[in-house]
């Protein structure tokens, strides 16, 4: 089974306004879910959707926050399985390129590791285009 969920795309903004949109709880909460997130080495967050998101609660603890690379783990509701997302930025050309993964999903057993990685798969394409369309209208920047 694949254990790693990889994304990769480029926006035509400057890198600062994309690590603004994925590091700072009051834009995370604008265009993802509500959050109480700091990027901060050790900083223990919640991310709270409400139930037509899937998931209810994302807890986890950040585990490095160095400028344009932000690594945390990710456990879902109702479950003690742990599972890592790393953000990682990168200008260029055209902007900024981001480049998203989510690991350790065999973590989870059996069919639920499957199941669980469709959905955050799945999840973290809706994610992106989320973050897309916050970009393009609310910071309307490039």
């Amino acid at each position: 089974m694949k254990d790693i969920i990889k994304k990769e795309t480029v926006f035509n903004h400057d890198i600062d306004k994309v690590w603004n949109a994925i590091s700072k709880a009051e834009e995370i909460s604008t265009w993802f879910i509500k959050a109480d997130f700091k990027a901060e080495k050790g900083y223990k967050y919640t991310f709270t959707a409400s139930e037509d998101k899937g998931c209810i609660t994302i807890n986890g603890e950040v585990k490095a926050a160095n400028p344009y690379t932000l690594t945390y783990n990710w456990v879902a509701q109702n479950t003690n399985v742990e599972t890592t997302v790393t953000w990682v930025l990168e200008t260029v050309k055209e902007g900024t390129k981001l480049y998203l993964e989510h690991s350790g999903i065999s973590n989870y057993e059996g069919e639920t590791a499957i199941k669980m990685f469709e959905s955050f798969n799945g999840g973290w394409d809706g994610c992106i285009n989320l973050l897309t369309d916050y970009l393009k209208e609310t910071v309307h920047a490039g």
